[in-house]
């Protein structure tokens, strides 16, 4: 399909990368958050002198001599934007001020939006549908995983940030957007009415031979309470085994991941990840000592998108011997961001630092491998009802963990190898999204 192409080639001067975001919520992912206040003065070496000077040059003459009005936030927002993409860092960019606006929403809990969890397709820079999430506008109104968004309400989106398009897709529940989706080379158009969604953070069942199921949608500050009332709910303590389902999982805060892991980990003070900084200094994060002393088996589901803070819990428990990972290979976050607030309205988010499982391991672009490795790829994403068997049954991956669990054999399913994509860059990083639990320091 010419168009099609066209498309391709619109994109490849765009950064390759796999973001993922919710559009009815903000992917919150692992990272330190740190305050910063902003100087309103610094001192420049003479050779940083030297640089700027060609930059007010080139802004002189822009406000001296542009022919039409000049709207001055804009020209410094861009100006900003370019600044942290020239560092060729796919985590580090500036948000505009509409976007970073859009966090205070997310943390809030409940959002008004559609219902997908959105990536940038490594291969083509498209932003495509990664999950469609269950009882909400876009599953009624038939989106399907691996749809491509080309336009909303008639505006071009090709070489949006997740961010960007977030910000367009959102709106108040009850009015329609209309979204033009690139289905297998053609045009779906839909006209979807949104809602308001809560943000999920787990679902939990028990399953056939008395295993333990707990599903996380995300690391935040209710993801520990919660998972702890989950695990009353199914009397884990008399079950003979549990699985935890990260798959499609993006992360969340640091803290969260902390709490998380720590639930696991018997050893008081146990190493859960190392962090490396560009100054040479490393931090060594420990858990925090809030074991629940499970004395159960446990499994991990991941899958290429389960993400940084998700990636952190599976690879600390993996190197530990707490808990057996199946799946698919993770998707590969290894780095830590800031995210700042400006004066202007907008945000920053930066990279200040590596993070290492605790064996040493840098996971950035090569992700958790799991202990088992099964490979599935399900029509319409991970459309899970805790309630309905057949839902369950048709989940390979999860009757892996189950039979794994009871000591059955399990037959793996090996990942299929691609081929590199010869458009995607060399160390592009994968990975770009970061939060607090404090809607005031973002």
């Amino acid at each position: 399909m010419e168009k099609f192409k066209a498309l391709r080639e619109r994109t490849r001067s765009v950064q390759y990368g796999l973001l993922i975001v919710v559009v009815f919520t903000i992917g919150f992912l692992m990272g330190n958050l740190t305050n910063i206040t902003a100087a309103s003065q610094i001192s420049l070496t003479a050779d940083e002198e030297k640089e700027f000077a060609a930059f007010w040059e080139a802004y002189d003459l822009l406000r001296d001599r542009y022919l039409d009005p000049l709207d001055t936030h804009a020209v410094v927002e861009g100006a900003i934007a370019g600044m942290l993409e020239a560092t060729g860092d796919q985590y580090t960019g500036y948000m505009y001020s509409e976007v970073y606006s859009l966090l205070d929403e997310d943390i809030s809990g409940e959002i008004q939006g559609i219902g997908v969890v959105i990536r940038t397709n490594p291969d083509n820079g498209l932003i495509e549908v990664a999950n469609v999430m269950r009882d909400t506008p876009a599953q009624r109104a038939g989106v399907q995983v691996g749809d491509f968004f080309i336009e909303v309400d008639g505006e071009d989106v090709i070489g949006y940030t997740q961010l960007e398009l977030a910000g367009v897709v959102r709106g108040p529940r009850g009015s329609l957007v209309d979204i033009v989706f690139l289905r297998e080379e053609e045009e779906v158009e839909l006209s979807i009415e949104r809602d308001r969604i809560p943000i999920p953070t787990v679902e939990f069942a028990v399953l056939e031979d008395e295993i333990g199921f707990i599903r996380m949608f995300e690391f935040n500050a209710q993801s520990r309470p919660q998972f702890e009332a989950a695990l009353a709910e199914i009397n884990a303590d008399e079950l003979s085994g549990l699985v935890i389902d990260l798959r499609g999982n993006p992360g969340g805060t640091l803290d969260s991941a902390i709490d998380m892991t720590s639930a696991f980990l018997p050893e008081e003070n146990g190493v859960i990840l190392r962090e490396e900084f560009a100054n040479g200094r490393t931090d060594t994060l420990r858990s925090n000592g809030d074991y629940l002393g499970l004395e159960i088996p446990v499994v991990i589901l991941v899958d290429e998108t389960s993400a940084s803070a998700s990636e952190l819990m599976s690879g600390a428990l993996q190197d530990t011997d707490n808990a057996t990972i199946i799946g698919e290979t993770s998707f590969g976050k290894g780095t830590v961001q800031i995210w700042q607030g400006l004066s202007n309205g907008g945000g920053v988010r930066i990279t200040i630092a590596r993070w290492l499982t605790p064996e040493g391991n840098w996971i950035h672009e090569e992700g958790i491998s799991p202990d088992l490795t099964i490979d599935w790829d399900p029509e319409g994403g991970y459309l899970l009802d805790v309630n309905d068997e057949e839902s369950l049954a048709g989940d390979p991956q999860l009757q892996a963990a189950v039979d794994f669990l009871q000591g059955r054999e399990v037959t793996e399913i090996p990942e299929p190898v691609e081929e590199a994509d010869a458009t995607i860059e060399e160390g592009t990083d994968l990975f770009d999204a970061d939060a607090t639990e404090e809607p005031a320091t973002e």
